[in-house]
């Protein structure tokens, strides 16, 4: 299969150099892998995602899923012209994680001239989905 990213050259070192100083780095959410058509990321069950129940916050998982959608719809572009933002997000949680690292995967559902579409599984430690969600990015120009 070959590779949907229009810059190939885009590595992992300089997506997380992106990310400092943001929410990103603050929820401890790293990017780990991109493969053909993928892009994978994991962000930790600690203190910083917690729900006050001590259970992964709904929220954060949002916020892992909508990181890995807008990266890698952006990833999927020339960023020269144009941006990719988020405007719609649905997530369906369907079990808890209280410890350890949870992974997403996102992986592109449908690309428009003006929108794309992607869907983000993230996985507990023993690799069971824990949240389904689906992001909509708009594709607008930039400014």
């Amino acid at each position: 299969m070959s590779s949907i990213w229009f810059n190939k050259d885009v590595s992992l070192v300089q997506l997380s150099k992106m990310s400092l100083n943001t929410m990103v780095s603050h929820l401890g959410i790293e990017l780990t892998k991109i493969g053909d058509d993928t892009l994978e990321g994991t962000m930790p069950v600690d203190e910083r995602t917690f729900q006050p129940a001590r259970l992964l916050h709904g929220g954060a998982s949002c916020v892992l899923a909508e990181t890995l959608g807008s990266v890698a719809a952006n990833m999927v572009i020339d960023t020269k012209e144009k941006m990719a933002v988020g405007q719609h997000i649905e997530a369906t949680h369907l079990r808890s994680a209280t410890k350890g690292h949870v992974r997403g995967v996102a992986k592109m559902i449908y690309m428009g001239r003006s929108s794309q579409t992607w869907r983000i599984e993230i996985f507990n430690d023993e690799n069971k989905l824990i949240c389904d969600s689906k992001i909509i990015m708009a594709i607008v120009n930039k400014k």
